[in-house]
């Protein structure tokens, strides 16, 4: 992609570039290099994109039958896949993300357009034999889904393709209309997209994209009462409040968590150590269930401890364009800032950190945190950078209990040769997804991802999305 003139970029109201906004610059988190700018929406644009999609939604998608939205989000897959160098050029330059991880996020993409053109042929309902109630012979009953309407998607600047895919994807499989919200520091990924389902045959105004951030956006479109559906991720102050805004609304909210990951002496401590720098370092830590406590059973601790030292000192830390670069940069100097700020803060109250801790501009060193307490912010809240601590444990209940001791509950991970252990713990664990001899970042697109406790409500997952992007209606027949 040519960048040497910095992009322009509007919001996309019924098909047309909207322009006339204040402009905000979008700068590289590497360098700061100038991408180019976007023109910020005003609360009428958000009333002008509703109002389309809501019409759109009735004119067109209502009554599209299932291969033809099939067929536009299998084209659209097959473009992404044509287009991946530009995605990925895009993805180091706006997202600061390495090009390997670029490639693996577009690869994603493509399977969650591959999953949601299936399931677009797949709603379906349920035949329920109603002669099982006294009274209910002679009728029949049946169940269809149908598509919401307006779905309002606001996304986060940490996968600025696959985490608007897993709302824009189910939302048109099912036949609904979307209002994107994308992050303002990453917005030129997300209209890449918008160009390659308008040339797969989206009709227009099925997909309005809102530039700007969240404070003049958020609340004149999730509190409009055309607006049926609201699926939102990103920080957890800010998606309970959008949960309160958005009232009547169905709304799933994919939020914060600050992942455990328990690690016992019968373990594969190889395998662990790997999977936990892969889990922790992974894009600079900056997604919600990047590994961030490690719970290892005393016997374990040295050993697993030399491991994964031996592991973060082969990660290069760079330049995102650079193919040999395992960890990026932080998405902004503020963010980069903060986590020096609570590792500091975290040593001062007695921990050690026995690698990394360092930061240069947006750079910040993969960091392993020991001698940490429950109360240090690095343990107890979401870090959300390159930052992973070890605390020792003694028994399983123990490990439990540090493990649920959290206001947080995503995805969990547990290490353990003994399966009966295994699946104790996976049942008492207090988060919505637990991995076994695998760390809690892991996820695949069409399993069903949410957490509980602050970390949301909902399901994610193409199937499942889908379905709450529907409304089930029964049908009851009486036989004459």
């Amino acid at each position: 992609m040519d960048t040497g003139n910095p992009l322009v970029q509007g919001s996309i109201i019924d098909g047309k570039e909207v322009r006339g906004g204040s402009r905000m610059e979008v700068r590289s988190p590497y360098n700061q290099h100038l991408i180019g700018y976007i023109e910020t929406a005003s609360p009428d644009d958000v009333n002008e994109a509703v109002a389309s999609a809501h019409r759109v939604f009735h004119d067109v998608m209502k009554s599209m039958p299932a291969y033809r939205r099939a067929d536009i989000l299998r084209k659209t897959a097959d473009l992404v896949e044509q287009s991946a160098d530009e995605f990925v050029r895009l993805l180091a330059l706006e997202a600061g993300k390495p090009l390997r991880e670029g490639r693996a996020e577009v690869a994603r993409g493509v399977q969650v357009l591959r999953f949601a053109a299936e399931g677009a042929k797949n709603i379906g309902g349920e035949q329920i034999p109603l002669d099982s109630a006294i009274g209910g012979e002679g009728r029949w009953g049946l169940t269809k889904r149908y598509p919401l309407g307006v779905v309002a998607a606001i996304t986060p600047f940490n996968f600025p393709l696959n985490l608007v895919l897993h709302k824009v994807a189910p939302a048109l499989a099912a036949g609904n209309t979307v209002v994107l919200k994308p992050a303002e520091k990453t917005p030129f990924t997300p209209v890449l997209l918008y160009k390659l389902l308008e040339q797969a045959g989206l009709p227009q105004g099925a997909l309005q994209i809102l530039m700007g951030p969240g404070t003049d956006i958020v609340e004149p479109l999730v509190t409009d009462p055309r607006v049926k559906k609201v699926t939102f991720t990103g920080s957890s102050a800010v998606g309970w409040r959008i949960k309160e805004m958005a009232k009547s609304s169905k709304v799933t909210l994919e939020l914060g968590s600050n992942a455990p990951n328990l690690i016992f002496d019968d373990a594969d401590l190889d395998a662990a150590a790997a999977s936990i720098v892969k889990g922790g370092f992974v894009y600079a830590g900056q997604a919600c269930v990047s590994v961030q406590r490690v719970y290892v059973q005393q016997n374990a601790y040295q050993p697993l401890l030399d491991k994964l030292l031996a592991e973060v000192g082969k990660l290069k830390v760079g330049d995102p364009e650079d193919p040999a670069t395992d960890v990026g940069p932080m998405i902004t100097g503020v963010a980069a800032e903060r986590a020096e700020s609570w590792v500091r803060e975290a040593v001062a109250q007695g921990a050690r950190a026995v690698a990394g801790g360092k930061r240069n501009g947006t750079l910040f060193e993969p960091t392993v945190l020991v001698d940490v307490r429950h109360e240090m912010k690095v343990v107890c809240q979401e870090v959300f950078a390159p930052i992973v601590c070890l605390l020792p444990f003694q028994t399983e209940a123990e490990a439990v209990a540090y493990a649920n001791d959290s206001e947080f509950g995503l995805q969990a991970g547990v290490f353990t040769s003994d399966l009966n252990r295994a699946l104790r713990i996976a049942d008492v664990l207090e988060t919505g997804g637990v991995w076994i001899n695998e760390v809690s970042l892991l996820r695949y697109d069409h399993i069903p991802y949410g957490g509980v406790k602050r970390s949301g409500i909902g399901k994610e997952g193409v199937k499942y999305a889908i379905e709450d992007m529907t409304e089930l209606k029964f049908i009851g027949i009486r036989l004459l």
